[in-house]
């Protein structure tokens, strides 16, 4: 029977606590994304801490693997040291160059209905790129009906969408950084992977859908055209597409040694597209699958 009082006595204490103590004031904006910048921190190996950032011989570069030649110069880089994570090296993940693809049939062995795949139809040709596939990828370049095109997926910020290779009459091949980034005022502030692609050697962050260092910087990246393609479920899209191949399981390839670089003139002819769609990718769920 004396526990009653003890207990309103005790409860009223506490709130005076939260009312009263200056710690426990409303947060402000500003100093709030302060402390989602340092939790961020203290969640994923921050990248300048591990020294992937260094300059030489008056240029800065971003460490890209044990073999030098794979550094990424980055005087013009447009997004900050301090909020990049990780630096596993550049061809850690096998983004694919030449993918193979199965019947929906033998798919069907491994894919359950409820399985998440982005979808998508060019001329003839119908595609299924499964999440959890693209997990192990994250970018998988293709050629659909003879458009050079690539899907791609970050666990991270939960973005899958499809992507249009060309840019001014110039097709890029696209793969992982081995970094992430974060903005507080972006994407909810979730981590992104960061790409880059061979021909440019620029990195391009989709959370913003634009390049952020490189030859190529401030250039919009290209979400293919909405209509073509959906963020769905493998039920769904067999029910609408039986014709549909599937990226098969297992895939791999010796990373390659070299790539054709673009020349100066190519650049400026890439860079002198002027932006007709959309470059950041719509959130999970707002491309669903078409109505016929």
């Amino acid at each position: 029977m004396t526990s009653k009082p003890t207990f309103r006595v005790s409860i009223f204490f506490v709130l005076c606590l939260v009312c009263f103590t200056p710690g426990c004031q409303p947060v402000k904006e500003g100093e709030a994304k302060k402390s989602e910048v340092e939790t961020k921190a203290q969640t994923y190996p921050l990248a300048i801490n591990r020294g992937r950032f260094f300059e030489n011989d008056g240029v800065q570069y971003l460490w890209g693997g044990d073999d030098s030649t794979t550094n990424f110069i980055v005087d013009t880089l447009l997004l900050k040291p301090a909020q990049f994570h990780f630096g596993i090296g550049r061809e850690r993940f096998p983004a694919l160059l030449d993918p193979s693809f199965v019947s929906a049939e033998d798919a069907g062995a491994w894919l359950s209905d409820t399985s998440r795949v982005l979808g998508f139809t060019l001329g003839n040709t119908v595609r299924a790129y499964p999440i959890e596939l693209l997990k192990e990828h994250e970018v998988v370049n293709d050629v659909v009906d003879g458009h050079p095109v690539f899907a791609a997926y970050c666990v991270l910020a939960d973005l899958g969408a499809i992507y249009d290779r060309v840019i001014g009459d110039e097709t890029f091949t696209f793969a992982l950084s081995g970094y992430t980034y974060f903005d507080p005022n972006v994407w909810d502030g979730m981590d992104g992977f960061v790409l880059w692609d061979r021909e440019s050697e620029s990195l391009w962050w989709p959370l913003i859908g634009k390049a952020v260092s490189g030859p190529m910087v401030g250039i919009p990246m290209k979400v293919f055209d909405e209509n073509r393609w959906a963020q769905t479920t493998w039920g769904e899209w067999r029910a609408a597409h039986p014709e549909s191949v599937v990226l098969d399981r297992g895939q791999d390839f010796e990373r390659p040694k070299t790539w054709p670089h673009f020349s100066a003139a190519e650049i400026r002819n890439a860079r002198g597209e002027k932006p007709s769609q959309s470059s950041v990718a719509p959130r999970w769920g707002d491309n669903g699958e078409k109505e016929e």
